[in-house]
């Protein structure tokens, strides 16, 4: 049982990064920032936004990205903490494996599939409905039969047939993502600050122009009466919205994942992970705040809620809606690579540790990427986005994020006991109660989501966990470096 519960010291990490076939050191902080807006400014505002207000919270979905952030800020000092101390690829699951051990590490490495992968997914579905929506300005109206994915999805009633056959905008921006990060991640970086810089740009001018048609009845009920169930709207629901726009904040932990290409780890991690979540906030809160007083929320349970409200503002404000769809196609474009970005180095760092085939640590020889982890991820994602709706997708990621994160808080913690001598450039403030904080949080969060997400979750952690006893363990490379350090010393 003890080799369940083995961790990797910091001295281990660094003796592995320096002895590895590594990735390239190509990432300053600016590049970093950007990567963490690219991927947090997309799902939120444009998809989940709608989603949640007409679901669960109305016009308080604001308040829901209130609470939303400040439990991501507690999150995002451990974060910052962490990736300042073990700069390497692999973001929570790295920190699970320094601090709870092996079997903690798995599982954490195993949920941030729900988070990465079926987040990828999620935001790809969004960015079809901003597709059809803008095509449909120009008078090109796609077949609906390949425009939408054959299920729909009740929070009460779960999945149902469409009648639909593939998503296929979804399947090709996937595809078009994966390529472009098989070719490098300089070159994904350089794209993703063009397209960070025109989708703030679009969401100023969303704020700015669309303001003055705000409708305050619109606002009132602020909180809508609860339904009589728990979620659906009044208090609860906006604990509920808050746990399901969650997802739209997981750009900061992206971030985490480019450690090992990061110039300057120690110092540029924790500037592009706070960075980019502050200046996230603001804008999720504004933006929530004039699209639910556009339109009634009861009609934002679209994929593309940011369409609906520019359409909402009239004619006056009609030269605004190509500029404002199309920023957010140009978001969300990045917020999908940012995201399969993310998890191949998840999937990289598994294998380094022999948790997962070999074949999974390959880098490309010209490239410098982790070519087989980006092409599974992609070949997976394009499947689950093609099939399946935003609304079931969302609460999956929502789910598997808010685990993460508690693991990553609960890991300061127990490092700052068992490892006070270790370096730390960055240091979570205000300990232990930053990361308690970040703990409960996140915990009551995941408590609001729907039963069935929570039974989705445990399905899947079964999943892993059978994957890890039948191969992981047996091919640990901790396990194996212990043995043969005992066979060594033995007489």
């Amino acid at each position: 049982m003890k080799h369940l519960f083995r961790t990797k010291t910091r001295e281990h990490m660094l003796t592995e990064l320096e002895s590895s076939q590594g990735l390239k050191r190509v990432l300053g902080p600016l590049h970093l920032t950007l990567l963490g807006i690219g991927c947090v400014i997309g799902a939120g505002i444009f998809v989940l936004t709608g989603q949640a207000a007409a679901s669960y919270a109305g016009p308080a979905i604001s308040l829901s990205f209130v609470l939303s952030g400040i439990g991501c800020a507690f999150a995002g000092l451990c974060y910052a903490e962490f990736a300042s101390m073990l700069p390497a690829a692999g973001s929570a699951y790295t920190y699970a494996y320094a601090t709870l051990g092996e079997l903690f590490a798995w599982i954490i490495g195993w949920d941030l599939i729900l988070e990465y992968l079926f987040g990828a997914s999620a935001v790809a579905v969004g960015w079809s409905g901003y597709v059809s929506s803008l095509l449909k300005d120009f008078g090109v109206a796609l077949p609906a039969a390949l425009a939408s994915a054959p299920f729909s999805y009740d929070p009460v009633a779960g999945l149902q047939a469409t009648g639909g056959l593939i998503n296929l905008p979804a399947v090709l921006i996937v595809t078009l993502m994966t390529a472009l990060l098989v070719v490098g991640i300089q070159s994904s970086a350089n794209f993703n600050n063009v397209i960070v810089a025109i989708k703030v740009t679009v969401i100023l001018l969303f704020i700015g122009f669309c303001a003055g048609f705000v409708h305050r009845g619109n606002w009132h009920p602020f909180i809508p009466a609860n339904t009589g169930t728990f979620g659906q709207f009044g208090w609860s629901g906006v604990v509920r919205g808050a746990a399901v726009v969650f997802f739209a904040y997981i750009g900061f932990d992206a971030v985490s994942t480019a450690a090992q290409e990061a110039r300057n780890p120690q110092r540029d991690m924790p500037i592009g992970i706070l960075a980019s979540l502050a200046v996230c906030v603001v804008l999720y809160v504004a933006v929530a705040l004039v699209l639910t007083g556009l339109v009634s929320y009861k009609q934002l349970g679209v994929p593309d809620p940011i369409a609906v409200g520019i359409n909402a503002a009239g004619d006056s404000l009609r030269w605004l809606r190509p500029l404002v769809k199309g920023g957010a196609i140009a978001g969300l474009s990045s917020v999908i690579m940012v995201l399969l970005m993310g998890q191949p180095r998840i999937f990289f760092s598994m294998s380094c540790d022999g948790l997962l085939p070999p074949v999974f640590s390959k880098v490309h020889a010209r490239f410098g990427t982790p070519y087989v982890t980006t092409l599974v991820t992609g070949g997976l994602a394009v499947i689950i986005a093609g099939l399946f709706p935003i609304g079931f997708l969302g609460e999956l990621v929502s789910i598997g994020a808010l685990l993460a994160f508690i693991m990553v808080s609960a890991g300061v913690l127990v490092l700052r006991y068992t490892r006070p001598d270790y370096p730390r450039p960055f240091r979570t403030p205000w300990v232990p109660a930053v990361p308690v904080l970040g703990v409960l949080l996140s915990l009551v969060q995941m408590v609001a989501l729907p039963r069935n997400t929570w039974i989705r979750l445990i399905v899947w952690m079964v999943l892993g966990l059978f994957i890890y006893a039948f191969y992981g363990r047996q091919h640990s490379r901790l396990r194996r470096l212990a043995a043969a350090q005992r066979s060594s010393s033995s007489p």
